[in-house]
């Protein structure tokens, strides 16, 4: 039976982490050689991985700009947000609404720092070190109660996250939990590793190679899980329209000017208003 644990936080650039394997993926520097052997390694089964690197911070992007221009949220709890990137969060929010406040949340402390020195670049944008998976200590940390006002709308932000939680620390109830703290007018948006199962057995197929992959590769833990799964980690919410769909579906900026690879198929998002 594989070792359901999650990754130890501390730093060791002996041994891949998931932040640094994706940072890989969006071409990033931050990462060390057992990363970047890491990102062959899944090269060789899935050879379109970074594509869904940028397809999910594509999403993010388009989210993030609806969130922050269209409905008005001026504030982003952004958890397990992993090292910082291009088209970070906080930029699209104040981009789009200058008043926006963004916390980001992260428990590896590479992403610690390297978020601190450079994602907190005006007083509006800060980082915390904190364990996603622990909701109530998590929305109590001085770094989040500081800057947000959590009588206020927020839009809570789960994307590639929950992919890296097992059964046995039941992400649904994770979840619930987030939700029920939230107050009413908040948003909620998360994208996870998704298996097809009897919707598309080639993809299933796939899906459970690259699993196995994640696994033997030593990068950490990684589930791909079913549609029903994901839609109960919305935690009793109601995606609006078009609901939980692959990332290319949610609210395109234009038409398509390719084919999907396949494994930019398995990979499911969505978002979510709390009435």
């Amino acid at each position: 039976m594989r070792d359901e644990r999650p990754p130890s936080a501390e730093l060791d650039t002996t041994r891949p982490s998931i932040a640094r394997v994706y940072d890989a993926f969006l071409g990033g520097k931050d990462n060390y050689a057992v990363d970047r052997a890491v990102y062959e390694q899944v090269k060789k089964v899935v050879p379109h991985q970074a594509e869904v690197g940028w397809m999910n911070r594509a999403f993010l992007v388009r989210v993030v700009r609806y969130l922050a221009d269209v409905v008005g949220v001026d504030q982003f709890l952004d958890l397990g947000s992993g090292l910082p990137t291009v088209q970070n969060t906080h930029q699209v929010a104040q981009q789009n609404n200058p008043r926006a406040r963004v916390v980001y949340v992260d428990n590896d402390p590479v992403c610690n720092a390297h978020g601190r020195a450079l994602l907190e670049e005006n007083d509006r944008t800060h980082f915390v070190e904190a364990d996603l998976t622990e909701p109530k200590a998590l929305l109590a940390h001085p770094g989040v109660t500081a800057p947000l006002d959590l009588t206020r709308p927020v839009a809570l932000m789960q994307i590639g996250t929950l992919h890296h939680v097992s059964d046995e620390q039941d992400p649904a109830a994770i979840m619930r939990e987030y939700v029920d703290a939230l107050p009413s007018g908040s948003y909620v948006t998360l994208t996870h590793f998704w298996d097809p199962g009897d919707e598309d057995p080639e993809l299933h197929r796939r899906a459970v190679e690259l699993e196995r992959t994640v696994w033997e590769t030593g990068m950490g833990t990684g589930w791909w899980r079913g549609r029903d799964a994901i839609g109960a980690l919305f935690g009793g919410l109601e995606p609006l329209p078009p609901g939980l769909v692959e990332l290319h579906e949610w609210w395109p900026d234009g038409p398509a000017t390719r084919e999907p690879w396949p494994e930019e198929h398995l990979m499911l998002g969505g978002l979510a208003h709390k009435p």
